[in-house]
């Protein structure tokens, strides 16, 4: 396998800034992907847009087909490139969108050209996964639907395929109050913030941490001067659990919450995003990926569940058999130190080539 062209495609890649939902930047990541796709799949790639955000895909030829799966969207905004552009040393590459999941992305092609037939193969690469995938879901169950299996290529864990992944909700909390001076008759206000500390601390009992269900407050802001009694807040909240039951429980009790200050006024918005990918969808495309992995010498690959969510919990959720993380190996997804192992790129291309191989196959 050419270590240094995939490599010259990561670096090509990273290059293109793509924040979720960032139509010109996709679209500059696809055209490159289309480059390297179309010669090995033998047909035109089709570029779908839902809601001004584009996604690509090529269908798969036949019914019970191989699904490669995966986002070309990342969490950094525009001009991130500038001040920490690509770069290669030690064995490592750095970047923003590098680890996740722009080497994932490198990775599923070399595997197509890799893999005995990869004309059998279909694709999608997403536009926005990273913020919900709101515009790409019925994209990836649609796909995934005419597919016997989902190879997805979200980063491994250390190595470890994520045979398990919690499903998560996400709400948002509008606090309605009264405003007032703060020092001549605060009495007449009602304090939007005084009820926004209210619902941190309710939302908070919410989470069971022997179930593994976190109810986790994240952004909150309130009032506009400091004498003045604020009159709007505003609270995010982010859910995960195991149990798709624990996720219902938690947005019932989400939708009731009432007020605790007179006269203030609580509005919640949100849902359940994505179910919970659970361990028997995972587990013969597990089976097959230690012995292909056994066959090429490669390392044992070790299995991992995980908080995260990705668009395999949606596959999963349909019954059809997934197999998350087979991206390379690194570390710092969305943080400053994302890298990646250029390495394991070549090697991970191996093993899903050998995945893809046996799927087909059978």
């Amino acid at each position: 396998m050419d270590h240094a062209l995939l490599r010259e495609r990561l670096s090509a890649l990273v290059a293109v800034e793509s924040p979720s939902g960032h139509a010109e930047g996709l679209e500059r990541c696809y055209a490159l992907m289309r480059s390297w796709g179309e010669s090995l799949l033998g047909r035109p790639a089709e570029i779908v847009a839902v809601g001004g955000t584009p996604h690509m895909l090529w269908r798969a030829p036949a019914e019970g087909g191989v699904l490669l799966l995966g986002h070309a969207d990342t969490v950094w905004p525009l001009g991130t490139i500038t001040r920490r552009p690509f770069r290669a040393e030690g064995g490592r590459a750095y970047g923003p969108g590098v680890f996740d999941m722009k080497a994932g992305l490198v990775t599923a092609f070399a595997a197509l050209a890799e893999c005995r037939d990869p004309t059998s193969v279909g694709i999608l690469i997403t536009g926005d996964e990273e913020i919900g995938s709101a515009t790409s879901r019925a994209l990836v169950e649609d796909m995934a639907g005419a597919c016997g299996a989902v190879l997805v290529l979200e980063p491994s864990q250390a190595g470890a395929l994520k045979t398990a992944r919690k499903g998560g909700s996400f709400y948002s909390v509008d606090i309605t109050g009264k405003a007032a001076h703060a020092g001549l008759e605060p009495e007449r206000g009602v304090n939007a913030l005084l009820e926004l500390a209210a619902q941190v601390v309710a939302v908070s009992e919410l989470a069971d941490p022997e179930r593994g269900t976190t109810v986790t407050p994240t952004v909150a802001r309130a009032g506009t001067a400091t004498n003045t009694v604020p009159a709007q807040a505003h609270l995010r909240v982010d859910v995960r659990a195991w149990e798709l039951a624990e996720l219902a429980r938690v947005d019932e009790r989400m939708h009731a919450l009432a007020p605790t200050v007179p006269g203030a006024v609580v509005r919640v918005d949100g849902e359940i995003n994505r179910p919970p990918l659970e361990p028997a969808s995972s587990r013969e495309l597990y089976a097959a990926a230690r012995k292909a992995a056994a066959r090429l010498g490669l390392p044992d690959p070790e299995e991992v569940a995980v908080g995260g969510a990705s668009d395999a919990n949606f596959t999963g959720a349909l019954g059809i058999p997934t197999l998350d993380g087979l991206g390379p190996l690194g570390d710092g997804a969305h943080a400053e130190h994302e890298w990646v192992d250029l390495a394991s790129l070549a090697d991970r291309a191996r093993l899903v080539a050998a995945l893809i191989d046996t799927l087909t196959r059978s």
